[in-house]
């Protein structure tokens, strides 16, 4: 993943939320706003101790139905201070690691933002075999 990034917040859906377990050494102390947020076009799938992001190929117009798994996830708007931001990020990219894509997305709200979304191999894996968060929501899994 390329280090230069435009400071977005990031929109976070699984452990970098408030309260989670990476949190704490990621985020905590620099962030100047965190809010909830819904990103569409997405599902989340339930990963050893934390969620995949997905994203739905067909835009999540026929998101899994059989499954009942919806294409949206819930979660936060990470709003990192700018003299941070370039740190938060390379931490973030290095906790995500090769498995995750950094891509910029625009949450229901219409607010673009910074997030992670699994990669392929992985992604097509979990969309065959996976076994989705039906909610969208890794806090009420």
């Amino acid at each position: 993943m390329p280090a230069r990034a435009e400071p977005l917040p990031f929109f976070v859906y699984g452990t970098l939320r408030a309260g989670q377990r990476h949190y704490a050494w990621t985020l905590r102390g620099r962030t100047t706003r965190e809010e909830p947020a819904v990103l569409a076009g997405a599902m989340l799938y339930e990963g050893p101790g934390f969620p995949y992001a997905v994203a739905v190929p067909d835009g999540g117009h026929e998101a899994s139905p059989a499954r009942g798994a919806r294409a949206t996830i819930t979660g936060e708007l990470m709003y990192v201070a700018e003299p941070a931001f370039a740190e938060v990020l390379a931490t973030l990219d290095r906790l995500e690691g090769p498995d995750y894509d950094r891509l910029v997305v625009r949450v229901l709200d219409g607010v673009r933002a910074w997030t992670y979304l699994a990669a392929d191999p992985l992604a097509t894996r979990l969309r065959t075999t996976g076994t989705p968060i039906p909610s969208g929501d890794w806090l009420s899994r």
